[in-house]
């Protein structure tokens, strides 16, 4: 039996000392060299998440008394384990980071029928929000803002149970939902990410910060935003864009950008195809892709994410294109055209855009993928943090487990669980087999005397049935599937909606509805 247990216990927000938080990163570096009586000259340290460089006193000193940034070649500018950073002034204080919450995600329906859509589990016992915020948390970023306006409530609560406490974090730091409101000014909704953030800078400048970090609330990544913001500064950039590298095949369905040799964006294209595609393609060595790489992969695509200088941003909102709703499609490509110097930065890892239910199935059970996973939970230099719900362990009674992640306080009884991820405080009863499947798990436990009724009136409790076979499957939160269940898809169908039922059918994948009831004996 292999099994991967995902648990935020271990990997969950932990206060670190005051005095280490309030030491800037240049001061935990002078604490570790002055520490390395107690370390080989040549270790390193993993200290609550974070790595602790050993520096010598004379080369930190040559940091600090830098006032100049020194211009390095774009070749550097690439996300690698091995480069250091070591802002001044350092991110906590200099930069604010803004997750944008997204539309409506109707492409994620129904999976986003009663939560916005960065409060979706992930992962077994996470919500997508949480990848943007911990990677901002790790970069030192510490005063995070995110705005929403659809079905907010879940993602509320999420975030003031798991980041509620800004005593962890410099003890100036938060994180914060800023929802769409009218006003007398303004009496829209957010029409766009940039529109979003426009509404709200009379709030964001009052901030004392040199850059606006913009995140998107649907990505899977893990990545060191310092490098990005090194990069951003030392190429006296006002505009710095995450890139991605890719090859032909995928190409097609991003937007593309064109540089010159110093990494300088100088064109955009939204989804190219044919002669427009192959015009696209740029160097992508000048951004630090070996030369083989390069060749395969010789286009770059625009993240979504960015680093906005604060003049540019309120220039750009305000003056300049007050009118534009887009960061992607408008902003960007308008500051180009003006003649602001908009960067491209390449993020050389893994990166998901989780905005359709199939992508959002395929990062799922990625993680469960052998030997390494797509994306792993288990760094332990960079962890991803959550809601400390403090459930107990998951137990399995003699069940056949295998490449599946189980997340915390689940009942397993005798079952077969294949290539899946079963979110927490799941119960799946006797004689079920779960394969290639996502189960969110349940938000509360029924107690076996509400079972007891439940089974009494006729009715169905939380959890998988018995003898209930699912395959190729999304089961939401506190879903109820009666005994005897097929969710296994046997016709193929492709695309197919039964609101009314409590599923949904997309790219071949069942999603049950949150709250669902799916009677026992129901074949879909």
């Amino acid at each position: 039996m292999a099994v991967a247990f995902s648990s935020s216990m271990l990997l969950s927000r932990t206060p670190l000392p005051p005095s280490f938080l309030r030491s800037s990163r240049t001061e935990r570096y002078r604490t570790t060299t002055a520490s390395s009586k107690f370390l080989s000259a040549s270790s390193s340290t993993h200290f609550s998440g974070e790595i602790a460089i050993n520096v010598s006193p004379k080369h930190a000193s040559s940091i600090r008394s830098r006032k100049t940034p020194i211009i390095v070649s774009p070749r550097a500018v690439s996300d690698s384990r091995n480069s250091q950073t070591c802002l001044d002034p350092e991110a906590s204080r200099s930069v604010l980071g803004i997750i944008l919450g997204g539309g409506a995600g109707t492409r994620l329906y129904p999976l986003t029928k009663k939560r916005a859509k960065p409060a979706v589990p992930l992962g077994g016992n996470y919500r997508l929000i949480d990848i943007p915020v911990s990677n901002c948390l790790n970069s030192d970023i510490s005063k995070i803002y995110v705005l929403t306006q659809f079905n907010s409530a879940s993602l509320n609560r999420h975030i003031s149970r798991a980041y509620g406490t800004n005593g962890g974090y410099n003890n100036e730091g938060f994180v914060e939902v800023l929802a769409a409101q009218q006003s007398h000014d303004n009496p829209h909704w957010f029409q766009g990410t940039a529109d979003a953030v426009r509404q709200y800078l009379w709030l964001l400048e009052e901030h004392d910060v040199l850059e606006y970090l913009i995140l998107a609330g649907d990505h899977l990544y893990r990545m060191d935003y310092e490098k990005f913001i090194q990069a951003h500064r030392e190429s006296n950039a006002d505009i710095t864009v995450a890139a991605l590298p890719m090859d032909e095949d995928r190409a097609t369905a991003f937007g593309l950008m064109k540089i010159d040799e110093e990494g300088r964006i100088t064109e955009f294209s939204e989804k190219p195809e044919g002669e427009q595609l192959k015009a696209m393609q740029v160097d992508t060595s000048i951004l630090g892709l070996d030369d083989e790489r390069a060749k395969q992969m010789p286009y770059i695509a625009s993240m979504g994410i960015y680093v906005i200088s604060k003049d540019a941003m309120m220039q750009l909102l305000r003056e300049k294109f007050p009118n534009a709703n887009d960061f992607g499609s408008e902003v960007i490509p308008g500051a180009t055209s003006i003649g602001m110097r908009v960067q491209a930065y390449l993020f050389d890892g893994y990166w998901e855009d989780i905005g359709t239910i199939e992508a959002f199935y395929n990062a799922n059970l990625g993680i469960t993928k052998k030997p390494i996973p797509d994306f792993s939970f288990y760094d332990r230099s960079s962890p991803i943090y959550t809601q400390p719900r403090y459930l107990p362990p998951s137990k399995m009674l003699d069940a056949d487990i295998e490449d599946s992640v189980i997340g915390e306080g689940c009942v397993i009884k005798t079952c077969k669980i294949y290539h899946s991820v079963v979110g927490l405080r799941s119960c799946i009863s006797e004689g079920a087999v779960i394969e290639d499947a996502l189960l969110m798990g349940a938000d509360y436990y029924e107690t076996d005397a509400v079972k007891r009724f439940l089974s009494a009136e006729g009715n169905v409790p939380i959890g998988i049935g018995k003898n209930s076979h699912i395959r190729r499957a999304i089961i939401d939160k506190n879903a109820r599937i009666g005994e005897n269940v097929r969710i296994v898809n046997t016709e193929n169908v492709q695309e197919a909606a039964h609101e009314d039922d409590g599923y949904f059918i997309k790219s071949g994948i069942v999603t049950v509805i949150k709250d669902a009831l799916i009677p026992s004996g129901t074949v879909i």
